[in-house]
């Protein structure tokens, strides 16, 4: 699950872990819509409640690094 990050600028680092093959739609358009393409993308996004809920839909496949 998504835990706080205390990270300067209110930024969160998202890292996909998981493929998105047999993926629902849906969790397949959340995973787009944080940017990440590939297995291994990292992205730094702003903290945001949409950006945490977006993550906590899809918190199988990815992980929030430091």
């Amino acid at each position: 699950m998504a835990e706080k990050n205390a990270n300067s600028g209110g930024t969160v680092k998202v890292r996909l872990v998981g493929g998105l093959r047999g993926v629902q739609g849906r969790h397949r358009l959340s995973v787009k819509a944080l940017g990440l393409n590939k297995t291994n993308d990292v992205r730094e996004l702003k903290d945001s409640p949409q950006v945490r809920g977006l993550i906590h839909k899809v918190s199988y496949l990815v992980r929030i690094e430091d």
